[in-house]
């Protein structure tokens, strides 16, 4: 369609052109010229305009009649910005491929009036909005629509449209898996059947009274309110209960859907709505936007990602929020206890150090390096995890999703943030003292086990690797920064698995069907089945976390070799035992400047391992629980000034008169079970 590119006067030539006479044409050509035209001037002349020369305006009238004309709106209002598919990747490949090829509409709906009138239906829906509410009437009474929500073919596509949306919300909650989520609803009547059922009554009496008009009062408005209010009210059951039974992708879009479909019914209702004669042009201009606010986010893709992976993230922190709360030290005794801990993984990494040089040692292809490496790491991961040690940068993103979690269910008070000040002191000395034991532990051991070796063998196998191994530990000769990130991020994406699997074992109840697997029963016994279900529910989702982020610790080095990539990992605890192993195979001759250098390197290394895990595990579960990023600020300056006003405590565990606090409010924030519910 060609568009006029003259000045202010550049609608008067699109009238003139096509409606100084009676246009009887269907084109939509005339309607988009306009549209375009009065863009690019002041919208009180186009009305003067419109005022001074009665004749064009009731030309214009009459095209805007002729080209609406039997075109039915219904799926403007039952498809646009409605979920259309039941899964996540289906429905995102749909929304892609109609951003890039627009899909071909019927020419009898509104639906394509619309697209072929605005290139930009959301800027022109902006621009409508910007418009004084004044002006917008007046045009509308020179068209002659400022009434049309009373016309019965208007009421009638409304209603249909309600009765399709009821249709298909009752179906998707009626499904099995859906009804599940909410058992609170299994003792009473179904609010979807009844809203369903008084939708129909609804359509039946507009058919023996096409004349008819709801207002506030009447009684078939209120229950239709009453039902669909019930309906969000399932659905909002239903996502609070996922935290006890999991949930699924596909059941996760059939709540979402539900909920669109729901929330659309009681907009249309309330279009349908007079109570006083100034509502009629209300109705019918809130008719008009509502269509254009539909139709400019139909195949909006972040809207989409945000509204799918918002309750699965929400999910997966909060499974992690439940490990999470072991790590937070509150007294003297759990301080104590966390160095053991992670002492006793320091001596498990010390170990594994040695280990990765000596099948560096071993011939094969990088693929063969790539799965040694992976194997290491995995058993060694998994190892510590089962022996009940820990490994210090494992916390941040289990941690991470616990304090967010804290935060999200206080009020935005001053003593609050008071509190959660004390509470990061209680984590930040939990991950000092973890770093702490993880690298006074592994660097003696790895030395240890070093000397071993040139003791039984009468060689030094460190010489070899010594001077990459020092070289690795200088940010100024390497990429150690880099791949120390790199290393957190995998640690976010372990914590990531963790809190899937967790939610995967809820929802599929896992523990439950091996505790009453019959084969099982039969031949190991029913307390060697439930035994088995217990320990599958407490470790299970710690074990495959450790064992992939061990994979992607192994093979990231062999793959960027392949690719002709400078890829890496560099974990502070292996870094220590690295940097035992590198002095070692040196003989311990290496200048200051190199000892130092690596010294420090070491604990630059941890720290980039925390803030790359620790923030995208706080960003992931800010996100989840939808919390005001304009607080965070405020946080961040109560936890300096509590930092300076006890320093001490972010480092050791010094008494507060907060511990209590802190301790319920940890204990709080434990996700309630399914078997507990």
């Amino acid at each position: 369609m060609k568009l006029l590119s003259s000045n202010t006067k550049n609608f008067e030539a699109v009238l003139k052109k096509y409606f100084s006479f009676k246009n009887e044409t269907a084109s939509l050509e005339p309607l988009a010229e306009f549209f375009e035209a009065i863009k690019k001037t002041d919208f009180r002349e186009v009305l003067l305009f419109l005022r001074e020369h009665q004749n064009f305006s009731d030309n214009f009238r009459h095209y805007i009649y002729i080209i609406f004309k039997g075109r039915p709106f219904n799926l403007s209002l039952t498809e646009a910005n409605i979920l259309s598919e039941n899964a996540f990747f289906p429905e995102l490949k749909k929304r892609i491929l109609n951003k890039v090829l627009p899909p071909v509409e019927n020419e009898n709906t509104v639906w394509y009036l619309i697209d072929n009138i605005s290139l930009s239906p959301k800027k022109d829906l902006e621009y409508l909005h910007n418009l004084p509410e004044e002006e917008v009437n007046e045009l509308m009474h020179i068209l002659g629509i400022s009434d049309f929500i009373l016309k019965p073919n208007v009421k009638n596509e409304l209603i249909f449209s309600m009765n399709i949306l009821s249709w298909r919300v009752t179906g998707m909650a009626l499904e099995v898996d859906v009804v599940r989520m909410a058992p609170e609803y299994r003792n009473f009547d179904n609010p979807f059947l009844a809203l369903q059922n008084e939708l129909e009554a609804l359509a039946e009496d507009f058919k023996t009274n096409s004349a008819m008009q709801l207002n506030s009062k009447d009684s078939r408005y209120k229950q239709i309110k009453i039902y669909a209010e019930q309906c969000q009210d399932f659905v909002n059951i239903a996502f609070k209960n996922s935290s006890k039974y999991g949930i699924s992708g596909k059941i996760n879009q059939s709540l979402l859907k539900i909920r669109q479909q729901t929330q659309r019914i009681s907009e249309i209702i309330n279009l349908l709505i007079i109570d006083q004669s100034e509502d009629v042009i209300v109705k019918s201009k809130q008719l008009i936007f509502n269509i254009l606010s539909y139709k400019s986010h139909k195949n909006n893709i972040s809207d989409l990602i945000n509204d799918s992976t918002r309750l699965i993230s929400h999910l997966i922190t909060n499974h992690t929020a439940e490990t999470g709360s072991h790590y937070i030290t509150s007294n003297r005794k759990q301080y104590m206890k966390m160095f053991y801990k992670a002492s006793g993984g320091g001596i498990i990494v010390g170990a594994l150090c040695i280990l990765k040089m000596l099948y560096g040692f071993m011939p094969g292809s990088d693929f063969f390096h790539a799965f040694l490496y992976s194997l290491n790491y995995a058993m060694g991961f998994v190892m510590i995890y089962l022996m009940g040690f820990t490994l210090a940068t494992k916390q941040p993103a289990m941690t991470a999703a616990t304090m967010t979690k804290v935060l999200s269910e206080q009020e935005n008070l001053k003593s609050n943030y008071t509190e959660f000040a004390d509470l990061v002191s209680k984590l930040f000395r939990s991950q000092f003292i973890a770093f702490v034991g993880n690298v006074l532990l592994s660097f003696p051991v790895a030395m240890l086990i070093i000397y071993g070796l040139d003791v039984f063998f009468s060689q030094n196998l460190a010489v070899e690797k010594s001077d990459r191994l020092l070289k690795d530990l200088d940010p100024f000769k390497s990429k150690a920064i880099l791949h120390a990130c790199i290393a957190g991020f995998y640690l976010f994406i372990s914590g990531i698995i963790s809190g899937n699997i967790g939610n995967n074992s809820v929802f599929y109840q896992i523990p439950d069907r091996i505790a009453k697997n019959l084969p099982i029963k039969r031949l190991f016994g029913a307390r060697f089945a439930k035994n088995l279900s217990t320990y599958y529910a407490k470790n299970w989702a710690g074990i495959i976390s450790n064992f992939w982020f061990g994979v992607f610790l192994g093979a990231t080095a062999p793959i960027g070799l392949f690719f002709g990539l400078d890829l890496d990992i560099r974990h502070i605890t292996f870094a220590a035992g690295n940097f035992a192993i590198g002095l070692y195979g040196k003989d311990f001759m290496v200048d200051a400047s190199t000892f130092w250098t690596a010294f420090f390197t070491v604990f630059l290394i941890g720290f980039f391992n925390f803030l790359v895990s620790f923030s995208l595990s706080m960003f992931l579960a800010f996100r989840s629980r939808k919390m005001n990023f304009g607080e965070v600020r405020e946080i961040y300056r109560e936890i300096f000034r509590y930092f300076l006003r006890n320093p001490m405590k972010f480092f050791f565990p010094l008494r507060s008169s907060f511990d209590l606090r802190s301790s319920n409010l940890v204990q709080n924030s434990i996700p309630t079970k399914s078997e507990d519910h």
